[in-house]
């Protein structure tokens, strides 16, 4: 296939696969040994799958489904299905048939990739619901043959056979930027998900406006660590397309729970995350520091005390000199280096951090001892960024300035308000919701609010919806006060109640193993958590820690009652979206005696 015009990412894939032909692009771990696969292996698994959809009569603008965890055929039937104009429907691998019924009913999908049995046997219990699926294509092996449902292999060797395979070129240039590429389900914090609709053109310019600005600091030989859910805008720009686009190699961690094992493993150059990652990690070693010998903590605190005189340093990419460049090159020999060699993270060039606010003090953490973090700021109807802190200019609790072609102004309410070409094209059959948020002048409304400084970077400050109206008509961001919270090494994680209410109180889950080490320490006896957080020390000792952390708050902003949870908030239990966001509605109604406690009648 001669060059083509790189008006789209599946464009750009080929031109690259060109290039880089055997040099391996993707790698998997399987039988506990890390496989390689290369550009042209891959490219012949997307031609193979798009002349299998090619054979079912699937039509240029027809609805896929793809459900399922990371894995490198993900990448293979995304690009399979954009590369003939069809547009990809990704489900959350955590999601349960019921949900995935919703996005495949509501999107009018076709056909369904599904990546296990588990997701195979989900989307056969609802398809009677689904007349328009007629087919499934499994990625891993079945137990047994089922009708209307094809192995990957299968579906390799029917697409091989596909006769008319110049169909493929025709409908791969046929791909225009304002075409539609993809619709993503927003994973709804509250009522049903709506599918945003973004096109071919929304993915290139975030990824070319993305890269335009750390070409300097990526290459080719950059190896990529993914882990996001790739059904998650953040992963699918930054942990794909942008490494597509950059020629660099993408590993897949086998799975969130071996993460930290993988990332030793692999060693990645460059990462994407969100935040929960960065503050478990900071929060582990925290911890493995409080277990250490007096001598031991005192090297790591004089090293501490180095890498925040370091930040200036390192936010503004200036050298340091004189004494305190021999102190750093001491603390780096004794603390850092050791320290980034056991997290995995020692070839770490930056990491980028999206899809929720990180703390100041997570994010100094780490920039002092060098792993660089680039904050960034965007939404699913972005594509998702907007805003990120730059390498050579990084400015701790700001998500940094605009990408290059996007506007950002703050409207009279305190609203972000966008305009660039990632912002999506609307939602998907729903015309009242896309009317609802843009302005008459086309911004993009982000329901996020926000300041810009001097040197045009942004903070955002709270959420329009989580915003509490105290009973006596105060507006408090309730975020802010939880981030502050979260330093403290015995909470894990908090919602603050309040809203409509006469005093803000909060649901609070103790960082367990760190508080369960202070109880031992104190003589304090329990057998499980729910004993723990009954013990009255151990409320006395959160109280403490709460009044410390929010004591630069105002007075309508201070937590007059708290409630510790024994257990924590995840995905599967109900309280976390699958990027990790709180879902406030369903913390409401699930604790609601807890709440109601808090605010006895007077």
């Amino acid at each position: 296939m001669a060059k083509l015009k790189e008006n789209s990412m599946v464009a750009i894939f080929q031109n690259q696969a060109q290039k880089y032909g055997t040099k391996a692009c993707v790698s998997y771990k399987k039988d506990n040994q890390y496989h390689d696969i290369s550009w042209e292996d891959m490219n012949r698994m997307v031609h193979e799958l798009a002349y299998y959809l090619l054979s079912l009569g699937i039509k240029k603008g027809d609805k896929i489904g793809l459900f399922s965890p990371n894995r490198y055929e993900w990448w293979v039937a995304d690009l399979a299905i954009l590369s003939i104009g069809a547009v990809n429907v990704p489900i959350y691998a955590t999601n349960s048939a019921e949900e995935a019924l919703y996005v495949l009913e509501n999107s009018e999908s076709k056909l369904c990739f599904a990546g296990t049995e588990d997701h195979l046997k989900k989307v056969l219990k609802v398809k009677r619901k689904l007349p328009k699926i007629k087919n499934i294509v499994v990625f891993d092996e079945i137990s047994k043959k089922q009708k209307n449902v094809t192995g990957l292999d299968d579906a390799f060797k029917k697409g091989h056979a596909y006769k008319t395979k110049s169909n493929f070129e025709k409908r791969l240039k046929s791909v225009k930027g304002t075409d539609l590429a993809t619709i993503i389900y927003t994973s709804g914090t509250t009522g049903n998900p709506k599918g945003v609709m973004l096109t071919h053109g929304n993915f290139l310019s975030n990824v070319t406006n993305i890269g335009s600005e750390v070409k300097d600091y990526i290459s080719d030989e950059d190896i990529f660590l993914s882990f996001l859910p790739l059904s998650h805008s953040l992963e699918r720009t930054c942990g794909l397309y942008f490494p597509i686009h950059s020629g660099a190699k993408v590993v897949f961690a086998e799975d969130i729970t071996t993460l930290m094992e993988n990332f030793t493993e692999v060693r990645p150059t460059i990462m994407v995350s969100v935040p929960r990652i960065y503050e478990k990690v900071h929060a582990g070693i925290v911890a493995k520091v409080s277990d250490a010998s007096p001598v031991k903590k005192m090297i790591f605190n004089w090293a501490m005390k180095m890498a925040a005189k370091n930040l200036p340093y390192i936010c503004n990419r200036k050298p340091r000199t004189g004494l305190f460049a021999k102190q750093y090159e001491l603390a780096d020999k004794l603390v850092f280096a050791k320290l980034k060699a056991a997290l995995g993270m020692d070839r770490l060039k930056f990491a980028i951090s999206g899809g929720g606010p990180l703390s100041v003090s997570d994010a100094e953490f780490f920039l002092g001892m060098e792993i660089i973090i680039l904050e960034g700021f965007g939404l699913t109807e972005t594509t998702p960024v907007t805003n990120f802190n730059r390498p050579w200019h990084i400015k701790p609790g700001t998500v940094g300035p605009p990408i290059p072609e996007t506007e950002i102004k703050i409207s009279d309410e305190g609203e972000i308000l966008i305009k660039g070409p990632q912002v999506m094209k609307g939602y998907y059959k729903n015309p009242k919701a896309t009317k609802e948020v843009f302005t008459k002048d086309k911004f993009f409304k982000t329901g996020d609010i926000g300041v810009i400084d001097e040197d045009g970077f942004l903070s955002i400050t709270g959420r329009i919806k989580d915003i509490i109206v105290t009973a006596g008509g105060k507006n408090i961001s309730p975020q802010n006060i939880e981030n502050s919270l979260k330093e403290s090494k015995y909470i894990e994680q908090v919602a603050i109640i309040g809203d409509r209410r006469k005093y803000l109180s909060a649901l609070i889950i103790p960082a367990f193993e760190e508080t369960k080490k202070w109880a031992l320490k104190n003589s304090i006896t329990f057998t499980d958590n729910t004993e723990l957080i009954k013990n009255e020390e151990v409320i006395n000792l959160i109280g403490s820690e709460i009044e410390k952390y929010t004591a630069k708050f105002s007075r309508v902003e201070q937590i007059r009652k708290f409630t510790l949870l024994d257990a924590e908030w995840t995905q599967e239990s109900g309280e976390l979206t699958p990027t990790q966001k709180v879902k406030r509605k369903v913390i409401n109604t699930k604790y609601s005696k807890e709440i109601e406690a808090m605010y006895p009648p007077e």
